[in-house]
């Protein structure tokens, strides 16, 4: 495997490293707001279209279980996509796990806006969406420390964590980009929305993956894993090697990161349900609202990535942390005043805060492995915390709201994981921060 790694990373072509940063930046940025346009996508449909396409027998209440079960299903493939990724990012390379990614995430989208409903093909339509989305999961698995990775070992030690910080802003954009279009074929279809317009938005996910695969067709393999093919002896089963010598490593970087993605899941997707089914609001409102609170994330997530470089990540994470506390409850509060405007600023307070963690998330997992495990170990890391956090987070939200009859149950769940992410916190060790 060797051999074959440097047979793809060859050594004798010169490198312009500035013009290979910039390539790398991006191709970050775009390959992650590619990969995360096709997955929000899934969880905007899952709230508003996917309980009756694909569950119309179903109660109310168990058919928006069952969908967000499906979206479940998504974060549960991703530690298999993190091991399967993250083995031949630590193998053969970066690139060649990114391209793959893109591929498999792109064709799987187009599929599912081409998936027959339940009136049409019966069970296989639940089987069929759930199936796709576990692809879309197990695709996600080795985009996000990929696109990490290669942005971040192609910075400098002055600008490392905001390079690492790049492909964060991918998942605003990708929501951006996914809302975007969603309320604007809501708008051209109108009622038909219901039966076609819904499709064609993951059908345009194909235009967005040529785009991405010319960019990084372009792109070198990193310095630090050029570094490692010269100087190390590469792992057999890197996903063994890190849960054998890196257990704490893992176990406080999936704590201490858990959440930012349960705040995500319910600020970005579960919000949009609450408002609709619980407060009886026009979708339009809370589509609306995550829109501009996506938009001002993109800036925000930029400006935290670039004082992480200043100040340790782990400070502006813990600080991230504390304002989630302060931010659960009010932000129930102001939701159920159903005021638009006070919709509109409880949402876009959230993503503000929700960018204090989620642009040195990155940094702080990546710079947690040793180069040679990197992808491996900040893959296992990250899915596994998405996994905790973000993938059941729809689905506990709904069972809380259920069994409550209020949102503050919801926002003592996010309070509760903020206090785990602080004492967590306290075991992370970033010595490998600069070791490349």
């Amino acid at each position: 495997m060797s051999k074959l790694a440097n047979s793809i990373v060859p050594d004798s072509i010169p490198v312009d490293h500035k013009k290979q940063q910039k390539i790398a930046g991006i191709s970050s940025v775009l390959g992650s707001t590619i990969e995360w346009y096709d997955f929000f996508l899934y969880g905007t449909m899952a709230a508003i279209i996917f309980p009756h396409l694909f569950f119309p027998d179903q109660d109310p209440y168990v058919a928006t279980l069952l969908t967000f079960s499906t979206y479940a299903i998504g974060y549960i493939a991703r530690p298999l996509g993190g091991i399967l990724f993250g083995h031949f990012g630590d193998k053969i390379g970066r690139k060649v796990s990114l391209i793959a990614t893109l591929i498999i995430m792109g064709i799987t989208t187009v599929l599912i806006g081409l998936l027959p409903g339940f009136d049409t093909i019966g069970l296989w339509a639940p089987v069929l969406i759930t199936l796709f989305r576990f692809i879309q999961g197990v695709a996600i698995g080795g985009e996000w420390p990929g696109s990490v990775l290669i942005s971040m070992e192609w910075g400098t030690k002055k600008n490392r964590g905001f390079m690492a910080a790049l492909p964060q802003i991918g998942v605003p954009l990708g929501l951006i980009l996914g809302t975007a279009v969603t309320s604007l074929f809501i708008a051209i279809s109108g009622d038909s929305f219901q039966t076609w317009g819904w499709r064609i938005p993951f059908i345009l996910s194909l235009v967005l993956v040529v785009l991405g695969l010319l960019i990084r067709f372009n792109l070198m393999e990193t310095p630090s894993f050029q570094k490692v093919l010269k100087e190390k002896e590469l792992p057999k089963l890197p996903f063994i090697s890190v849960i054998k010598d890196y257990p704490k490593q893992v176990v406080s970087g999936v704590l201490s990161n858990v959440s930012s993605d349960i705040a995500f899941g319910v600020f970005a997707f579960y919000t949009t349900t609450y408002g609709i089914n619980y407060l009886g609001l026009d979708k339009s409102i809370f589509v609306n609202a995550t829109l501009v609170g996506a938009v001002i994330a993109v800036f925000a997530i930029s400006i935290t990535g670039y004082f992480s470089d200043k100040i340790n990540p782990k400070k502006i994470l813990g600080f991230g942390n504390v304002l989630l506390i302060l931010w659960a409850l009010p932000f129930f509060y102001l939701l159920n005043t159903k005021s638009t405007g006070l919709i509109f600023l409880a949402v876009i307070i959230a993503f503000i805060i929700h960018s204090t963690m989620w642009a040195p998330l990155a940094p702080v997992i990546a710079a947690s492995f040793p180069a040679h495990l990197r992808y491996s170990g900040s893959a296992i890391t990250f899915m596994f915390r998405g996994l905790i956090g973000g993938g059941f987070a729809p689905l506990i939200s709904t069972y809380l709201l259920h069994t409550f009859d209020s949102g503050y149950a919801i926002g003592v769940y996010i309070i509760t994981a903020a206090v785990i992410a602080l004492f967590a916190l306290r075991f992370v060790d970033l010595k490998y921060h600069k070791e490349d």
